[in-house]
């Protein structure tokens, strides 16, 4: 059986994850006692004086033995507002889709029942997609970005939500941007208070967000660098995305990016730098010795990013890295697809992509990774980026987790006789919404 509500029982079927990259444990006919809070108090495994005990328990929620059950999937990158043109206008540069098209979408947001309308239908699709932790980019507007941070609440998810700042008349439309750098920081700090003060709220976090180097004047980084030591919020921003992005900080500061925003005060353990794909030797210094961490987006990168984000050096040097699906900027809102963008533009950038050119001159060596490693990314990377409890089977992290069905006739897996690295390969790379068979966050089914 698969039982709606999983807080104060044990658990009992095959658990995998990835404590570490390119590895995962299998706990095969493990029992997880989950505490009333959600959190995962004892995991037994088969043998041990526990688990016979546990077994025994007349309120034992036994999986059907075919599932296999893996940690909720977190998206460090998220455009909250963007999900309607999910999949449309990518044949643009990323300033010109922008302006184009994502700001005055963004700015339809002033409408609140238009807001919440869009809102429930991506946090429903989100969660249906196992995307369990969620870090979101909303819009400028704080009554809408408020409306999500309740939505998210309410429908179970554990989010993270940032108000927009962008106040740079010279940058940013009349139409779209904050009034002024003192209202951004107002605002924003008025948000946070919010989001806190929110009744019942254990899963929803404030973020503070000025969207990127380009739409914020210097008073509103310097206030919101200031926000964040004040308040010990989460900070999210785009850093270093494109050939434009990264150039824009290098004309305006003579610095980049990453050393802009620390100078700011906004690079700190909780501060999560999306994109990062031209990150310099000095930057990924910088952002290890901060504990800051990357939001590798693969996907979207692939359609605005100019090049490919060299995801083994940045974990080779010590730097937390997690995955994000950018809604919009990429066109597709499932981490299974993020996973797999992943492991393939890991390939295309060691093997390098000129046919033109000798193979020893086409490509970085040394730069794949496997789709082990990708979920690890997906799950407990993500978790660690965050600072937060998930994305693992152990005492004292929080039990969130989608439960696979690999042989519903719907669905697109196909298993056979596979060992149990080869399964979860084979799930990674071709399970569809149909094989996600129950979605839980704090042990309560929430898809």
């Amino acid at each position: 059986m698969t039982a709606a509500d999983w807080r104060g029982h044990p658990v009992r079927g095959t658990f995998v994850h990835a404590p570490e990259a390119g590895a995962i444990e299998v706990l095969d006919d493990a029992i997880l006692l989950i505490g009333s809070d959600g959190g995962i108090e004892i995991v037994a495994r088969a043998g041990e004086t526990e688990h016979a005990a546990l077994a025994a328990r007349s309120d034992l929620i036994a999986l059907a033995p075919d599932r296999i059950v893996i940690p909720g999937f977190v998206d460090l990158h998220v455009h909250a507002p963007q999900y309607p043109q999910l999949g449309a206008a990518l044949d643009v540069p990323l300033e010109v889709w922008l302006g184009k098209y994502t700001f005055p979408l963004e700015a339809s947001y002033a409408d609140l029942d238009l807001a919440r309308e869009r809102y429930e239908v991506l946090v429903a699709d989100l969660l249906a997609n196992g995307t369990t932790t969620a870090l979101y980019f909303a819009t400028v507007h704080r009554a809408a970005t408020e409306a999500l941070a309740e939505i998210c609440l309410r429908q179970g998810q554990r989010a993270l939500v940032g108000k927009v700042v962008m106040d740079d008349p010279d940058a940013c439309p009349d139409y779209y941007r904050d009034a002024s750098a003192a209202e951004a920081v107002s605002e924003t700090r008025a948000f946070i208070a919010h989001v806190r003060a929110m009744p019942g709220n254990d899963r929803v976090l404030p973020v503070i967000t000025p969207r990127f180097i380009p739409s914020c004047t210097d008073e509103a980084l310097a206030g919101l660098g200031q926000l964040a030591a004040e308040c010990d919020c989460h900070v999210q921003t785009h850093c270093s995305e494109s050939d434009w992005a990264h150039g824009y900080a290098i004309d305006r500061f003579g610095k980049t990016d990453t050393a802009a925003l620390d100078g700011f005060g906004l690079l700190r353990r909780k501060t999560i730098l999306a994109h990062s794909v031209f990150l310099t030797d000095a930057d990924m210094a910088t952002v290890k010795a901060r504990g800051a961490g990357v939001a590798h987006c693969a996907l979207s990168n692939m359609y605005f990013a100019n090049a490919v984000f060299p995801l083994r050096r940045a974990l080779e040097r010590g730097l937390h890295v997690g995955l994000g699906t950018d809604i919009s900027g990429g066109p597709g809102g499932s981490m299974l697809e993020a996973c797999r963008a992943t492991a393939q533009a890991s390939r295309m950038l060691e093997d390098g992509v000129n046919p033109d050119l000798p193979a020893a001159e086409r490509g970085v060596p040394h730069s794949r990774i496997d789709m082990l490693t990708a979920f690890h990314l997906a799950t407990a990377g993500g978790g660690v980026a965050l600072d937060l409890p998930v994305g693992l089977f152990r005492p004292g992290y929080q039990c969130d987790a989608v439960v696979i069905d690999p042989g519903v006739a719907q669905g697109t897996v196909r298993l056979f006789a596979a060992k149990a690295t080869e399964s979860l390969e084979k799930i990674l790379y071709t399970a569809s919404r149909p094989n996600l068979a129950a979605v839980y966050v704090s042990g309560a089914q929430v898809a």
